[in-house]
């Protein structure tokens, strides 16, 4: 995991004797002593570093404080990790879960460390040009793949409601928005819980679906264009596989310096794919003709995001925002509210 480390914050330390009593009672082969250090990533549940002198190991928990319902679900995160492992799909190895929260102060759980690059810039600057297109294929053969797998079949038939899951996303989310009052209103936000009800497509689709499919929250092979991890499984739910692949998308709408956007940069100077061309490579890979209404698909991804955001906002005013990126975070709600409902104008 090539994130940046640090020192435990201080809002986020917790005991780290239970840790290691039930490290040396739960995970097979462990032995101490352990050390512990902070990644400065996961914006929703903190992430640490443990190091033993045999391997180093990877916790998620929910973060300390009063928490929204529903959010910060490490045991979600686990199960779904477990099941995809015995597949062979790209993520860490799971090595135990603790819904105790005597033990550390809240849940949570065990993986491997595995060791590759993050890329926080969709444009891949610090890759070679002529190795941008892998990159780029490896992420979309990489979500293809997890909209392939049957979730039945690997012990996740119910592991989200089948049907209907614009309305409820957007009914959850919207709630979400509402509810946290602390981090005030945002008229975009509004206008658009007023829009995306009344403009829902037809069909319905079910798979497995990530929740937030991005380049940051993948670890890359250490010199190869591929990926090895994927990562912050806590939005994973079965809904419907293109709501999974806008939100992948909409990096494309995304101005250059607003989260990770490409929009007017030279892709082809960069050796980046088209939009066209990376919605036509999935659709090849799923058995698609195409994805009507993408205007729809990407303005509901925008809005979701703006409303994650808008949850971190509430946290950092009360105090339990997990990553030191969280105000850098917020700082872009407005702006990509505005970008959400510019996409319900497009007609596309």
């Amino acid at each position: 995991m090539a994130d940046a480390l640090a020192p435990v914050r201080d809002a986020h330390r917790f005991d780290e004797a239970g840790l290691l009593r039930w490290m040396e009672a739960n995970v097979a082969d462990f032995g101490g002593p352990l050390s512990v250090e902070q990644f400065s990533g996961g914006q929703s549940n903190p992430t640490y570093r443990l190091r033993t002198p045999a391997r180093d190991y990877v916790l998620r928990r929910k973060p300390p404080g009063i928490l929204l319902k529903g959010a910060h679900a490490v045991d979600r995160e686990f199960r779904v990790i477990s099941a995809l492992h015995g597949t062979g799909f790209p993520v860490p190895r799971p090595y135990g879960l603790c819904l105790d929260d005597a033990v550390i102060g809240t849940a949570f759980y065990v993986m491997e460390l595995v060791e590759g690059r993050t890329f926080w810039n969709t444009a891949f600057p610090e890759v070679a040009r002529e190795e941008r297109p892998a990159c780029f294929d490896a992420m979309n053969a990489t979500i293809a793949r997890l909209h392939s797998i049957d979730p039945a079949s690997i012990g996740l038939g119910d592991f989200g409601r089948p049907g209907n899951y614009f309305e409820r996303q957007v009914g959850r989310w919207s709630r979400q928005y509402l509810e946290d009052e602390d981090a005030g209103r945002v008229p975009a936000m509004d206008a658009l819980i007023e829009w995306l009800p009344a403009n829902i497509p037809p069909g319905e689709e079910t798979s497995i679906v990530h929740g937030d499919f991005r380049c940051d929250n993948m670890l890359f092979h250490p010199t190869e264009p591929r990926v090895v991890a994927v990562l912050d499984w806590e939005l994973s739910t079965l809904g419907h596989p293109l709501a999974d692949f806008a939100y992948h998308l909409m990096v494309y709408r995304m101005p250059p310096g607003f989260s990770t956007g490409l929009a007017g940069l030279d892709l082809p100077a960069l050796n980046i794919p088209s939009e066209d061309d990376y919605v036509a490579a999935y659709c090849r890979r799923t058995g698609r003709d195409g994805i009507e209404r993408l205007d729809f698909h990407l303005a509901f991804s925008l809005f979701r995001l703006a409303a994650i955001i808008h949850g971190i906002k509430g946290r950092l005013i009360r105090g339990t925002a997990s990553s030191s990126q969280a105000a850098a975070a917020v700082e872009q709600l407005d702006r990509i509210a505005a970008l959400a409902l510019t996409q319900t104008r497009t007609g596309g």
